[in-house]
């Protein structure tokens, strides 16, 4: 654990460069810009798709409502 805590503190002149520069791309803004609703509605549509499926064709029993299901037991005399 000293190790990994040491790794990541170590903060030199050259780590800090390559993550300034990994930071200042844009590509992911681009990428959001243009994909970004197109990605969310086809992922919307797939899981609504394969809920409709498994609620339709698999056959699972979903027990829902217990009303008229439970029963109480018998009353007994002591």
């Amino acid at each position: 654990m000293f190790r990994f805590s040491k790794a990541a503190l170590n903060l030199t002149g050259k780590s800090s460069r390559q993550v300034a520069v990994r930071n200042a791309s844009d590509v992911s803004n681009d990428f959001h810009a243009k994909y970004g609703y197109p990605l969310i509605g086809a992922g919307a549509v797939f899981c609504v798709g394969v809920w409709t499926y498994v609620a339709t064709c698999t056959g699972i029993t979903w027990n829902l409502s217990p009303v008229g299901k439970v029963e109480p037991k018998p009353w007994r005399e002591e």
